[in-house]
């Protein structure tokens, strides 16, 4: 059976949010509803998606700081704004930061489901985000069940050391920045948060050690990328 497409739906207005996540469920989506932009963002970290839906104008944090945040993270991931205004302005800014498209208020719920087939038909989603392991270099890493599979031992990550992980390689051989990963998985880019990170990031390269085309390597300024060499 074919694993529903899951959505994140950032929308303060509790009816319409309801709604919406309804609507979808009943399409066969997996729809988390967040209230406010601070907590999807919280969603957004301790699962995975394949898809996001943000109101722009929502308290805690507003859709466009919501999807530079999100943005950080993953790069790929479609966007799709909704908006009570319609001003060129505002989707200028919406479409600079990456989203996929824009929707404005009021719109038929068939008119959302249309735009969400067309974007996953685009950005060819449905296979791209749905991948539960990933290959680095000769090591598989399977992020749902927390597992690297080594030559002489399957290693059962931590949760932060498998956050970490998982960060890297959607964004391998790019920069994962420092700071935008202290936030999605402690929560604050402190100093003492900083220094707990670089422990995990010491400890993942220890473990991906055995493979000498991979290493995680430090930009110094910026945060980490990770490297696999041809």
């Amino acid at each position: 059976m074919e694993k529903a497409i899951s959505i994140l739906l950032a929308e303060d207005d509790v009816n319409l949010g309801q709604l919406l996540q309804t609507y979808l469920r009943s399409k066969g989506f997996d729809v988390t509803l967040a209230q406010n932009g601070k907590i999807a963002f919280e969603r957004f970290n301790q699962n995975q998606f394949n898809f996001c839906i943000l109101d722009v104008m929502m308290p805690e944090m507003d859709g466009f700081t919501l999807a530079r945040e999100i943005r950080e993270i993953d790069h790929r991931i479609p966007i799709l704004f909704l908006t009570a205004k319609s001003l060129k302005e505002d989707k200028l800014e919406g479409f600079t930061i990456g989203a996929d498209d824009y929707l404005t208020k009021p719109f038929t719920m068939e008119e959302l489901l249309a735009r969400i087939h067309a974007i996953l038909r685009r950005v060819d989603s449905g296979e791209e985000n749905q991948n539960t392991e990933f290959v680095i270099g000769s090591i598989k890493y399977e992020p749902e069940t927390r597992l690297l599979h080594l030559k002489k031992e399957t290693k059962k990550l931590t949760t932060k050391e498998n956050q970490l992980l998982s960060l890297l390689v959607k964004k391998q051989n790019e920069i994962l920045d420092r700071q935008a990963a202290l936030r999605a998985i402690w929560g604050d880019d402190n100093y003492f948060n900083g220094r707990s990170m670089d422990v995990y990031i010491a400890k993942l390269r220890k473990a991906l050690r055995e493979d000498e085309t991979v290493e995680i390597m430090n930009v110094h300024g910026k945060g980490f990328k990770l490297i696999v060499k041809d």
